[in-house]
């Protein structure tokens, strides 16, 4: 295999092998690995019967050209064998998304990544590994790229990791996945100083609406909901997720208690917006919705979101003794009960302290 790379590469004369009938040449042909390699100058020397299978390019195509990144994307790029030839494992993250640099011992790179084979018109997830070869001087000769279609398992992985951090019934995330972002979120406004903002939206008498219209129709009911919820989880890092039963959850980060409140009262005027009919006796006539807000920007003495968490469960469950079908920010509770004429209730209380006479809420 060496002679042969250093006969391609003009090392041996080409009179002392026949490289076209040579047996590495048929060795690697009928390799069922799909393997190309590339000379130092990055021209593709050869392209085995696997790869053209693997690829649906033709080797003609591209013996003898720097064309091979065209079986593999739609736009210029190194591939693999490209960044081992030009020494460049700096480059490995900006062009895969798992990969290992095996260090300068002529070990070469390892590398995963989504593939998008214009060719074949589909994507595949590719295991790529290259290494290179030199001569007895330490010179590069050639770089050999393997490949391995990994598309079942990787596919059959992302379905696992969907159901693991997915709600069954409406497909937002679920309550472990909330835990984990919440945390993350949570770490990062540490880092940052900036608030964090988190709302509860719970279905007002959702009980009284399953007793009246059946669970197949309460089902549907927690559907069209989380459409509404998850529509308003429009940045990168806002996730919308299912925190249990009717309630919901959405984490928003950078934002204070206003912005937050505003999207709050969106979710709520959507769902009203719906006329899901409810009409069960001691509920109204339609669905409505009970948000709870709280945004906090956490401190160095603040280890873990409970006070957050605690903020916005209370702001919720005020939300729903004030009457239901309402947003209610933990920063403002005691000054919406004042509002309904407790006129000694104090017009504000710090983020997370238990209000006077609210009792850890039951969703209703």
């Amino acid at each position: 295999m060496v002679k042969l790379i250093k006969t391609l590469a003009g090392k041996i004369p080409a009179k002392t092998v026949d490289v076209a009938d040579s047996y590495a040449v048929r060795l690697m042909q009928h390799l069922v690995v799909p393997t190309f390699v590339i000379d130092p100058k990055r021209r593709v020397v050869i392209w085995n019967r696997a790869c053209e299978r693997l690829t649906g390019v033709a080797a003609s195509e591209v013996i003898g050209t720097s064309k091979h990144w065209q079986a593999f994307y739609e736009t210029k790029r190194p591939c693999l064998a490209d960044l081992v030839a030009l020494d460049r494992p700096e480059q490995l993250p900006e062009f895969y998304s798992e990969y290992a640099a095996r260090g300068h011992n002529g070990l070469g790179f390892s590398a995963e990544n989504w593939c998008v084979m214009p060719k074949l018109g589909s994507q595949l997830y590719l295991a790529i590994d290259a290494g290179p070869i030199h001569d007895e001087a330490g010179h590069l000769i050639a770089v050999v790229e393997t490949l391995r279609d990994l598309t079942d398992q990787k596919r059959a992985e992302m379905a696992l990791k969907e159901l693991a951090t997915k709600d069954g019934l409406t497909g937002l995330s679920n309550r472990r996945s909330f835990d984990q972002m919440l945390m993350t979120e949570w770490a990062r406004a540490q880092r940052t100083q900036k608030p964090l903002a988190l709302l509860f939206v719970d279905v007002d008498h959702f009980k009284l609406f399953n007793d009246e219209h059946g669970h197949q129709s309460g089902d549907e009911c927690l559907r069209e909901v989380a459409r509404v919820v998850s529509h308003h989880a429009v940045r990168p890092l806002d996730l919308a997720s299912r925190y249990g039963g009717e309630e919901f959850a959405l984490i928003l980060p950078d934002l204070g208690c206003d912005d937050a409140c505003a999207i709050a009262e969106e979710i709520r005027g959507a769902v009203m917006a719906l006329r899901i009919a409810h009409g069960a006796h001691g509920a109204g006539n339609h669905v409505t919705l009970s948000v709870g807000v709280a945004s906090h920007i956490p401190g160095e003495a603040d280890g873990a979101p409970d006070r957050l968490l605690g903020a916005a469960d209370q702001a919720l469950y005020a939300a729903k003794r004030l009457g239901r079908n309402r947003v209610v920010c933990s920063e403002r509770i005691l000054a919406e009960f004042a509002g309904l004429g407790r006129d000694n209730v104090p017009v504000s209380a710090p983020v997370g302290r238990q209000v006077p006479g609210l009792a850890p809420r039951k969703s209703a």
